[in-house]
């Protein structure tokens, strides 16, 4: 007789409480449990309303969404019923609960899932501590009340210790009293928040990095009081297998700047090819979390942190895929794409900044132009501006290399049994990275910029017609530069015919 499944006989008829369940890895989470957990009790969202929206009509547009398309072949928006939104929010006191709420969440709940977090590098200290920090310190009081609770999982980040450069599954020491952080934004005014921000800081590269590596200290502060657990999960990506290969919904890091360069608008991209990129898919990031909790519940045995990551186990370094990138950005090209793509990579900020001028600046003002002209929208310089503003702050994340390392990790995925394995799968040895980018760029294509696999033929023809344009521009500004040099150096295009080789030396270098 083949085995049951563990953990989803733990959540089973179990009610859990989830923040940050409309983020990236939250909808995923929600997607998995109702999908492969049939059985569980309520799902307790905590959700806030948002333009304009209440939090009830926010949860009714939940089957629309794309990463639902699989739990709806098989099941039908009855499913959703389990789903019960919670007006509240992790930045205000008492989680912005009622009194009603909260008692029915103390009353019932079962399971904490504490996904919500602020994730915006340039944000200064007083919204970051306020979410990330103060807004776990309310979940763990609130779990503390929690009349049957069987584990908290928190979700963290591997680049809390991001001042490392190799790290390990356990709490580093905090970089600051929690209690004088939170002081200092409760008393200061913004200038002089800003001003000291950099003192508290010390090694940590921003605000982000900093309150989560405190946020992990509330959670280890009642590791005795209730099982917790505290994954860690590096860069998160599309998905690797579920609900579909490639499935995504987040604009950040490769999914973005694909995105981009599919539409032919990011053209070069300031990385180190051959550094390793921890990226980890969002299906196995959700699967950790269910399977991490199911373990912290049931054997007890104190506070575990995780690293789900790839650097140390499946190592990825984008310059084993530098040649494939460019051929299936044009074998599943955009039907809705303005300038022919191709993809470079440029290993150093100010080579990348250079060539921006020419391959995304001149570029972006033609085309805006060419939009204002239409009645379109003029975005393109605006994009390449805000991207080049942001180069100097992301720097140490684009050109630094990590490693990860999960044991814990490891260990608990040769704990599951072979049901698990299948089912909440977090063994990622057998990942291959250059079908996962093909995936992954198929699902950038499809849920990202919005175009279904029957715009392909019509596609693949705009790809022509924009290489021809591409050579043609390409022609015109070597053109013109040959003829800039011949100019100033007083000589004709014919006796300064060694300018245009040379010119297309020099900007291919570009």
């Amino acid at each position: 007789m083949p085995e049951e499944s563990q953990v989803r006989a733990f959540y089973s008829g179990k009610n859990i409480f989830i923040t940050g369940g409309t983020g990236f890895v939250g909808i995923c989470l929600i997607e998995k449990i109702l999908r492969a957990i049939p059985d569980v009790g309520k799902v307790y969202l905590l959700m806030r309303p948002k333009k304009g929206k209440e939090i009830s009509q926010r949860l009714e547009e939940f089957p629309k969404n794309p990463v639902f398309e699989k739990l709806l072949e098989t099941n039908s928006t009855d499913i959703f019923n389990k789903l019960v939104p919670v007006a509240g929010d992790v930045g205000e006191d008492n989680l912005g609960l009622s009194p009603a709420d909260r008692q029915t969440l103390v009353d019932n709940v079962n399971v904490v899932i504490h996904s919500a977090a602020t994730l915006d590098f340039q944000e200064n200290l007083r919204p970051t501590v306020k979410i990330n920090l103060l807004g776990t310190r309310r979940i763990v009081e609130l779990c503390k009340q929690i009349k049957n609770l069987k584990v908290l999982v928190h979700v963290s980040s591997a680049y809390v210790n991001s001042y490392l450069t190799e790290a390990h599954e356990q709490v580093y020491e905090a970089p600051e009293d929690a209690d004088k952080v939170v002081s200092l934004v409760e008393t200061l005014t913004d200038e002089a928040l800003q001003e000291v921000e950099p003192k508290l800081l010390k090694t940590h590269p921003n605000t982000y990095t900093f309150t989560k590596h405190l946020a992990e200290h509330e959670v280890a502060k009642v590791a005795n009081d209730f099982p917790c657990t505290i994954v860690r999960p590096t860069m998160i990506v599309a998905s690797w297998k579920e609900p579909v290969a490639g499935w995504t919904c987040s604009k950040v890091g490769p999914q973005g700047f694909l995105m981009g360069a599919a539409k032919g608008v990011v053209r070069r991209l300031p990385l180190a090819p051959d550094n390793i990129a921890d990226y980890i898919p969002v299906d196995v990031v959700v699967n950790q979390l269910l399977v991490a909790g199911w373990n912290a519940a049931t054997t007890k045995g104190g506070l575990t942190v995780y690293h789900c990551s790839t650097s140390t186990q499946k190592p990825f370094t984008w310059a084993s895929i530098e040649t494939q990138v460019n051929g299936f950005l044009h074998k599943y090209p955009l039907k809705s794409a303005v300038w022919y793509p191709h993809l470079k990579f440029v290993n150093s900020l100010w080579l990348f900044k250079l060539s921006a001028i020419f391959v995304h600046f001149l570029p972006a003002v033609l085309l805006d132009m060419m939009l204002r002209v239409t009645g379109g929208r003029a975005i393109l310089v605006r994009l390449h501006k805000n991207v080049w503003n942001s180069l100097n702050r992301l720097e140490k994340f684009i050109f630094s290399e990590w490693r990860f390392h999960n044991p814990h990790t490891r260990e608990l995925a040769a704990k599951m049994n072979e049901a698990d394995s299948g089912l909440f799968y977090i063994d990622i040895s057998k990942l291959q990275w250059e079908p996962f980018f093909v995936n992954l760029h198929l699902g950038v294509r499809r849920y990202l910029n919005n175009e279904k696999e029957k715009t392909l033929e019509a596609a693949r023809g705009k790809d022509t017609i924009l290489l021809v344009a591409h050579v043609a521009w390409q022609i015109g500004i070597i053109w013109l530069l040959w003829f800039l040099s011949a100019s100033l150096t007083g000589l004709t295009m014919t006796q300064s015919a060694w300018a245009a080789p040379l010119i297309y030396i020099l900007y291919s270098c570009l």
